[in-house]
């Protein structure tokens, strides 16, 4: 039952309130008459602290706060798919019918549609043994994505009975008998955002997330299961980046926070995501993405739920045996409420005013992703990748958010405002960047790919490396000092960097480029520098093999569908083949 205590201070999203029966860290607390939703964050004596999820304005001491005595949580269950929740949970659509284009304050629609039936097929039978984790039985919420219920943590018994047929998510489905008794169990389960969902084993990320974005794939790959933090300037192509992944990415679930970010931004991901097609299945993508929208004119204090909303949505679904993929857009702006925060609540502060608490609550965050043996007898495998963005002001990456990231990401996509403002996209600079899951991966590749895939990354890299050394000459001394073999280096390195690494999100060939196509084009690079190499050494001019008419086909093979790429590669490497030898006979 719900108990009063009453506000004596208010500062901004922070209120203090005094003499709550039984207050605990964490506890959802309705705050004033309109019953605004806020957390318990510290607890002095009588007095406690409370974060504030919406706006305090017109609050007044005196007016009655109530504990809910359980901890912030999020409601679990089919419908999650398609939906766009704000920070808590609220999904925005219904609150518009409610309230119109601006949210209510107090307002609270259940995150999950109470009056929807739902097919629900059984997988286990009356009598039979379960345990935590198991499936129960299935939904179909979505034409993409099948819905599976599980038995709730903390769980396990003999099936007494099992329902079949329509139901709706608060309906009894199974009846389970344990030592404590019999539990009615409902398609809806709440789970609190703070706390990682169990699992029964993590296992090493040994398969890419594969992105179709040519410099991440083949250079700096993500696993699924990995963390990757993608830190960039204002206008570097960040959200642009996470966008690219949400569509393509080879995840089965997608989940993307907008934390703090400009409303533009996620209004484009609204307009964008329901017309877009799955690449695979051509149904609309909304059909296997959750979107929880944050903007930056929403209370400061709602970025921290959203940030634990996205990623426990994401476990729930991981639970289930899918590959999930979380997008948080940014974790820099869910760090300044973390600052603001702080500093109301009068903490010592550490760099730059960050409380010092920041690089433990960025590991909390990404020490949740991760590929798992689910709970459960049937031994599923599912993922969860977390891809992060940072702000540092003026692309500062010395700052403290991006340095606390960096300890705990594997990945670092740095996004560069020079390549940016040249129209290079993605921005992401090939000597920042890293990648920590190269070895893991390097089976899987030169298995699944090409057994020289590795070799040939690793050239590459090393053009682009020798590029950099060579245009500091260049820059003091100009380029006819340099030798043939090195004006060759530079030429295929720009090969590299313009017609590989240089990707148009908006066309619709370029825009995706499925590993296998990848490799292909950079063997042709490769293939253009040593046969150039080898023409050389034959007595070839260096202007005439900078000059091959076959280098614009190299240009223009990006352009290429990818069901006809193995033949035209072909054809793209006989016709250099052809004027290569032409010189050399010519001279």
């Amino acid at each position: 039952m719900a108990q009063k205590g009453e506000i004596i201070k208010i500062s901004g999203p922070l209120v203090v309130a005094q003499d709550i029966p039984e207050a605990r860290m964490f506890d959802v607390v309705r705050v004033g008459k309109e019953k605004l939703i806020g957390e318990i964050l510290e607890i002095r004596s009588k007095n406690i602290s409370i974060q504030v999820y919406e706006n305090t304005g017109g609050l007044k001491p005196g007016e009655p706060v109530e504990s809910e005595h359980y901890p912030l949580s999020v409601e679990l269950g089919p419908g999650l798919l398609g939906n766009i929740y704000d920070g808590i949970q609220r999904p925005l659509t219904l609150i518009r019918t409610k309230t119109g284009d601006f949210i209510g304050r107090g307002v609270w629609i259940s995150a999950i549609d109470r009056n929807k039936e739902w097919e629900f097929k059984p997988r286990v039978r009356e009598e039979e043994k379960v345990i935590a984790g198991d499936i129960l039985g299935t939904v179909q919420e979505t034409e993409l994505i099948e819905h599976r219920i599980l038995v709730p943590i903390g769980i396990k018994g003999k099936i007494k009975k099992i329902h079949s047929g329509k139901a709706k998510v608060e309906d009894t489905i199974a009846i389970i008998e344990t030592k404590e008794g019999e539990k009615n169990i409902s398609m809806l389960q709440k789970w609190p955002v703070r706390k990682m969902r169990p699992y029964k084993k993590q296992l090493n990320p040994e398969e890419p997330l594969i992105t179709g974005q040519r410099v991440i794939d083949t250079f700096f790959p993500i696993a699924k299961g990995g963390t990757a933090c993608i830190p960039g300037p204002f206008g570097s192509g960040k959200t642009v980046v996470q966008h690219q992944l949400s569509k393509w990415a080879n995840a089965d679930i997608i989940v993307f926070t907008g934390c703090g970010e400009r409303g533009n931004e996620m209004a484009d991901v609204l307009r964008e995501f329901p017309e877009l097609k799955d690449p695979k299945s051509s149904k609309p993508l909304m059909q296997r993405t959750i979107l929880i929208a944050n903007t930056s004119n929403m209370p400061v204090a709602a970025r921290e739920a959203s940030i634990y909303t996205g990623i426990t949505l994401a476990e729930y679904y991981r639970d289930m045996g899918y590959d999930v993929a979380l997008m948080a857009d940014s974790t820099s702006r869910w760090a300044e409420a973390l600052r603001e925060m702080s500093g109301r609540l009068e903490e010592i502060p550490g760099e730059e005013g960050y409380p010092a608490y920041l690089p433990s609550r960025l590991a909390e965050f990404y020490e949740r992703a991760g590929k798992i043996i689910c709970l459960g007898k049937d031994e599923r495998e599912g993922s969860l990748s977390a891809i992060g963005s940072v702000s540092p002001p003026g692309g500062d990456l010395s700052e403290p958010v991006t340095q606390a990231t960096l300890k705990v990401a594997r990945v670092f996509w740095a996004l560069v405002s020079e390549l940016a403002y040249q129209r290079h996209f993605p921005a992401i600079h090939w000597l920042r960047s890293y990648s920590l899951y190269i070895d893991n991966l390097k089976n899987y590749f030169n298995k699944k790919v090409a057994p020289d895939w590795m070799e040939l990354r690793n050239k590459a890299m090393a053009l682009l490396q020798r590029e950099d050394e060579l245009a500091e000459t260049v820059r003091l001394v100009g380029i006819d000092v340099l030798s043939s073999e090195d004006r060759i280096v530079m030429e295929t390195a720009r090969s590299i960097r313009e017609d590989f690494l240089q990707q148009f999100a908006f066309d619709k060939i370029d825009t995706y480029s499925p590993v296998n196509k990848q490799y292909l084009m950079l063997k042709l690079i490769m293939e253009y520098h040593e046969e150039c190499l080898g023409a050389l050494k034959k007595g070839a001019l260096l202007n005439d093999l900078i000059s091959l008419s076959v280098r614009e086909d190299i240009a223009k093979a990006k352009y290429i569908p990818s069901e006809e790429i193995e033949k035209r590669i072909k054809e793209i490497t006989h016709k250099l083949k052809e004027e290569i030898n032409k010189l050399i006979k010519e001279k």
